[in-house]
């Protein structure tokens, strides 16, 4: 009877669940071109989605712009690059170089020929000339230097292939036709090539094929590892490379089975399974797919910051300042990043992708030893995912209620998309996703979730709540799990920052009303930018020309510290630009003094009946509102707590002082951030250096050393009100030294 109620009361969805699974086994059984073009977007997502790690063992070194704008415009002469080969070889120690360039034509831009041409026209009379030219032909010989930096050390140069031309010469290719005895092997084919000139080839240690394999759409998801050139087959650049770098003996086919037993990836390369790099540690077997192919696993979104690969400009190779670690002994390729050298592709990952990268992600699969690869038993593995699936979701979402079919479709995908993942990731298996995913997506359509609609409306008076609190971004994040955030009232660590204008009485007098008006506009919006839109902090409120924001809430961020340092520094530098607009108006200069804390705080919705605000209070607050006026006090734009220094460490700091504020007995230190850490130079940290140690001497009561330090740092930085200040209380030390309970703590009694 119960049995009975369910199927008249969920049967029909249940049996649509049902009927719409059996459609998507049927269209994966019959394929489709639409969902092959789907499936290989599935896949670029899916190879965007992998977190890169950095490979040290392979580094690119760019001809980037900075490298056009030191070195000149490009290609460069051959000289240039032989004391690039000289500088990766013999000084930083690679072992192994790949170009992703061809010098197909010889160099002339040295202008012997020119000269030659002279001595024997024009100059033909002038005595001893052809001796001299004789002398000089070694240095002027731009490929000669080349092929001799090349003689002897682990070079592969790079070349294309093209339809028609032929310029330039060969290497010796990995294998012949004869070599196969009689099998016949499917590999892409070139009638022509545009290759390195002989006595470069000669000189180099191997060569390989850079031309990119494109797909329909443009993209370049998969690269030759072999073409067949006439009756020879040539490896590619990163296959070649590879082979220096192991000191492989031959490179060689093997082939697996009779036709009968091999897999169908064997058979559609002719029966070739693996490409053999014979090295003096072992065999080293290739997985290859049709035409001597595989697929690019693209780690990152490449180039210098997005990519799973070191970059160092070539600039800094040839003045020999890039760090010896970095290189020696690893694999380089040179390539170019510039604009305008034609060396960019689409890719899954980007679609400015720098071609040099490619043969750095196919280098780095050889070295691993693993490649992506659909198996035999894919369609197989897609069917049972499919029945699964669509078996349980039929049944599950035609009894739950709107919220829970919310939830469980998510959940499905979620499930979906981790397997895919985690047979991708782990057992590098490429499946494709698109019929399950479509097929999860039309479940839930057709059992039309209210509850989905119901969470819109929730998320819509998220907005409306937090709208003028927070950046859209954010609200946009609170708005997918309103659940998660609250108004209502909770303690929590966060980070606070007061802001004000200096001398803003005096601004106001000298400003009509209007002015005023616009000055103070465009002064809070840069801040406000800098802080809700730049950094991700809470607007808390404006006290007149004042700021106050927090970060941490109502969207948690474990790094809420080290934002607030970054919005700080940056609206310093909003505010110097502020200043050159208004005084080029004739308005007053801006100026401004921030303070920074971090702590504990009570935030939430708070006030009265008549007007509430979304705010923070407690100890820490009041802390930081007092460490905004300290700033003007020690003369520097910016103080923070010690508690936002230990949070907030990527950044460079000057301690300033250890003050007791009004109301409180423990002393606590303060900081001036200078820069991030990573930005920071050498002079910047050679100062720094300094102002400690006359910190140090002044807590020791060393005031004669202090203050001898003191006036060469001041003698180094004249404007600087810190050191002014210090000198004049070292001046007051010395004169009258405080009592001997001293603690180097500075009482601040104004708030």
């Amino acid at each position: 009877m119960k049995l009975s109620l369910a199927w008249r009361k969920h049967g029909a969805r249940s049996l649509l669940g049902v009927l719409l699974m059996l459609a998507a086994a049927m269209l994966c059984l019959a394929g489709n071109d639409n969902i092959a073009r789907l499936d290989a977007m599935l896949g670029d997502w899916r190879m965007r989605a992998e977190t890169p790690q950095l490979d040290r063992r392979i580094v690119i070194v760019d001809i980037d712009e900075q490298s056009l704008a030191r070195v000149g415009r490009f290609p460069w002469s051959r000289d240039i690059q032989a004391r690039l080969v000289r500088q990766l070889t013999a000084h930083y120690g690679v072992a192994a170089l790949g170009f992703d360039i061809a010098f197909p034509e010889a160099d002339t831009s040295s202008g012997y020929a020119v000269l030659q041409g002279l001595a024997r026209g024009e100059l033909a009379g002038v005595a001893g000339l052809p001796a001299q030219l004789e002398k000089l032909r070694p240095a002027m010989d731009y490929d000669g230097l080349f092929a001799e930096a090349m003689r002897g050390q682990p070079v592969v140069l790079g070349y294309s292939v093209s339809e028609q031309q032929r310029k330039g010469v060969l290497p010796k290719p990995a294998f012949t036709v004869a070599d196969l005895n009689g099998r016949s092997v499917t590999a892409y084919v070139a009638r022509g090539y545009e290759a390195n000139i002989a006595p470069l080839q000669a000189a180099a240690r191997g060569a390989g094929i850079f031309t990119a394999l494109t797909d329909a759409d443009g993209v370049v998801r998969s690269s030759t590892l072999l073409q067949r050139i006439g009756d020879g087959y040539y490896p590619s650049l990163s296959l070649a490379t590879v082979a220096v770098y192991l000191r492989a003996r031959a490179i060689a086919p093997r082939f697996m089975g009779t036709a009968d037993t091999l897999s169908a990836r064997a058979l559609a390369s002719g029966g070739l399974e693996h490409i053999m790099l014979f090295t003096p540690r072992g065999a080293l077997a290739i997985p290859v797919g049709e035409a001597l192919t595989t697929t690019v696993q693209y780690r990152g979104a490449g180039g210098p910051a997005g990519g799973a690969f070191g970059y160092v400009s070539a600039s800094d190779v040839l003045a020999g300042t890039v760090p010896p670690a970095l290189l020696k002994g690893a694999i380089v390729l040179v390539g170019t990043t510039a604009p305008g050298l034609n060396d960019i592709r689409a890719t899954p990952v980007n679609a400015e992708y720098p071609g040099v990268e490619v043969h750095a992600n196919l280098i780095k699969s050889m070295l691993d030893g693993r490649f992506k690869a659909r198996p035999d038993y894919a369609l197989a593995l897609e069917l049972v995912q499919i029945v699964l699936f669509g078996l349980l979701l039929a049944g599950a979402l035609a009894v739950l209620p709107p919220a829970g079919v919310m939830l469980a479709t998510v959940g499905a995908l979620a499930a979906a998309i981790a397997i895919n993942l985690y047979l991708y990731a782990v057992h590098d298996l490429v499946l494709g996703g698109a019929v399950l995913l479509l097929l999860i997506v039309a479940l839930f359509i057709a059992n039309l979730a209210w509850g989905y609609f119901f969470e819109v409306r929730k998320g819509r008076a998220l907005v409306a709540r937090f709208g003028e609190y927070v950046a859209p971004e954010l609200v946009a994040e609170m708005a997918d799990n309103p659940r998660r955030y609250t108004m209502e009232g909770e303690n929590r660590e966060l980070t606070v920052l007061f802001a004000d204008v200096r001398g803003f009485t005096a601004i106001s007098e000298q400003l009509a009303p209007a002015a005023l008006r616009e000055y103070i506009n465009e002064y809070l919006t840069a801040m406000s930018e800098d802080i809700r839109d730049s950094h991700g902090g809470t607007l808390d409120k404006y006290i007149g020309d004042a700021v106050m924001a927090f970060w941490g809430a109502p969207v948690a961020f474990g790094d809420h510290a080290n934002r607030a340092v970054a919005s700080a520094l940056l609206m310093q530098r909003s505010a110097a630009r502020l200043n050159q607009r208004f005084c080029a108006r004739g308005w007053p200069a801006l100026r401004i003094g921030i303070g920074i804390n971090t702590g504990a705080m009570h935030v939430g919705d708070m006030g009265s009946r008549i007007r509430r605000a979304y705010t923070v209070m407690g100890d820490s607050v009041n802390l930081a509102a007092r460490l905004e006026g300290a700033s003007k006090l020690y003369g520097v734009g910016i103080v923070v707590g010690q508690a936002t220094r230990a949070a907030a460490a990527d950044f460079v700091y000057r301690e300033i002082d250890r003050i007791r504020v009004l109301g409180k007995q423990e002393a606590v230190a303060i900081f001036e951030p200078r820069c991030l850490l990573a930005d920071a130079d050498g002079a910047e940290l050679a100062q720094l250096e300094r102002w400690h140690a006359v910190l140090a001497m002044l807590r020791a009561r060393d005031w004669a050393a202090a203050s001898a330090q003191l006036a060469r740092l001041q003698a180094d930085f004249p404007d600087d009100s810190l050191y002014r200040l210090y000198a004049a209380r070292l001046d007051h030390y010395r004169h009258l030294p405080p009592p001997a309970d001293w603690d180097g703590v500075t009482v601040l009694n104004s708030k």
